[in-house]
């Protein structure tokens, strides 16, 4: 007797060219979707810049990663907004608050940070290099482009690991938000002048605002425009401590876990000396703000996993303990 023909099982035989089909057509879809995107964003790039406003990196990131959904069903759209519209609304909320964080009555230390740099080193080192370094134009472009990263390299990292590993997404934004916290209760409690303003002030010698001045010499304006626009609108006092320096550290210590190539470390480390050096030449911090950034990244990257551990032994132990209670009252 011969053996009974099985019907076609869904996913397999003749199901199997429409799935596939199915799915190449979607892999075609999220590849063009992705293409457009990366050519819009470079277009806008080569006009105006870097952006460097919250709502516009965080509405290129959204819609970058929703070309990534079309074709995985409606559950990918749904998670993309449920993991990302909170952690937006709370980065956005931080950058409001930050606004107003000089308005809530505490004095604005202007002298004593340009004291402790001027104690350490000497002089104070921001006022030294201006007076005394002569920056070429490829250099003002170098630190232009470090200063602006800190704008778009920790949302594409979160992008990244939300792409690839969820759990790993969830701890570093954790940590994006403890470093954000961290900063905003500090410039609440200690509202601290930049050099540039104190120098305004004539606390210090003469200091000029460098960060975006790498825009005129890539023939980019208006993204200069853009960036002392943007400046303009936060707290001018929220310098202590540099957040720039802090997400710099945080992103090298979170990568120095992940990568292993030797190269990939070295620019890594490079990267996170290189933000504070381009901001305390341009004006934008003392070194006393960047050391501070540095000792308020490595506390976040160690405290976060310890309070993550221990968030879930908590809900581990009540959820056996509602298991015990379930199990008792029904044998009662």
């Amino acid at each position: 007797m011969s053996a009974p023909v099985s019907a076609p099982v869904a996913g397999t035989g003749a199901g199997t060219g429409t799935g596939a089909g199915a799915a190449d057509r979607g892999r075609r879809l999220r590849a063009a979707l992705s293409t457009l995107h990366l050519v819009a964003l470079a277009v806008v790039c080569l006009v105006l810049g870097l952006p460097t406003d919250r709502l516009s990196v965080l509405l290129w990131v959204l819609t970058g990663l929703a070309c990534r959904c079309p074709g995985r069903g409606r559950r990918a759209g749904v998670q993309l907004l449920a993991d990302w519209v909170p952690l937006g609304a709370v980065l956005l909320l931080y950058d409001a608050s930050r606004g107003l964080a000089d308005t809530l009555g505490a004095p604005v230390h202007v002298a004593e940070p340009a004291a402790v740099d001027a104690a350490v080193f000497g002089v104070v080192p921001t006022v030294w290099l201006q007076a005394n370094v002569a920056v070429p134009g490829w250099l003002a472009v170098a630190v232009t482009l470090v200063y602006s990263s800190h704008f778009v390299v920790t949302p594409l990292l979160l992008a990244g690991f939300w792409l690839r590993d969820r759990a790993r997404w969830r701890r570093f934004a954790a940590m994006v938000v403890g470093l954000s916290l961290a900063g905003l209760v500090t410039y609440v409690l200690y509202p601290a002048a930049p050099p540039w303003l104190a120098a305004r002030q004539g606390v210090i010698g003469e200091v000029h605002r460098h960060s975006g001045d790498g825009w005129a010499e890539l023939g980019l304006p208006r993204a200069g425009a853009l960036l002392h626009a943007g400046q303009g609108s936060v707290n001018p006092v929220a310098a202590v401590p540099s957040l720039h320096t802090a997400f710099a550290v945080l992103v090298c210590l979170v990568g120095l876990t992940l990568l292993r190539r030797r190269w990939q470390r070295v620019l890594l480390v490079a990267y996170a000396v290189a933000m504070p050096v381009a901001l305390v030449w341009s004006g934008e911090h003392y070194v006393v703000d960047t050391v501070l950034g540095a000792l308020y990244a490595g506390a976040v990257f160690l405290v976060v996993p310890v309070l993550g551990r221990g968030a879930r032994r908590i809900r581990g132990g009540l959820s056996v303990a509602g298991v015990s209670v379930t199990a008792t009252t029904s044998r009662g």
